[in-house]
């Protein structure tokens, strides 16, 4: 971790932006919270979002797809 950086509103971190926009949740563009995962290929592209309660072992698959596809 490097600082912290606000996640929603017009104050909202690039990054942030960008995995919204490209991935819409259940309220949208926002995020729920801050635990909100996202999957990003080699290239940058944002393949899919994750709930906040979704835990990080059950990425695991999608992550050995990407990989294998890749």
């Amino acid at each position: 971790m490097f600082e912290k950086v606000e996640l929603k509103g017009p104050n909202a971190h690039p990054l942030f932006k960008h995995l919204c926009e490209q991935k819409k949740g259940l309220f949208g563009e926002t995020i729920k919270w801050n635990f909100t995962k996202f999957l990003v290929d080699g290239s940058g592209k944002v393949v899919d979002r994750f709930a906040p309660a979704t835990a990080p072992a059950k990425l695991e698959e999608k992550i050995e797809e990407l990989i294998r596809n890749t």
